[in-house]
């Protein structure tokens, strides 16, 4: 038998999720000062929740680090 995909490790439960808790709603828009502790939680506006993009090299930074390595191993041969 199979294990369910919301079961199967912690790791798995910190992925990028695209809603947000009310919670974590009222968090942001403290962060944003859009928020004042009179306000009512319920109705609240939309909150952007965009994943960070992790940086990627080029292909050409990418074939100029790899030359330069190239380049030192000869050197050390």
């Amino acid at each position: 038998m199979s294990v369910d995909k919301s079961l199967r490790s912690k790791d798995m439960l910190q992925r990028h999720r695209n809603v947000l808790t009310r919670a974590e709603r009222i968090l942001q828009l403290k962060e944003t000062n859009k928020w004042t502790d009179d306000a009512s939680p319920y109705g609240l506006p939309k909150v952007a929740h965009r994943k960070a993009a992790v940086g990627k090299k080029d292909k050409a930074e990418k074939k100029e680090d790899e030359g330069a390595d190239a380049k030192a191993t000869e050197k050390k041969e």
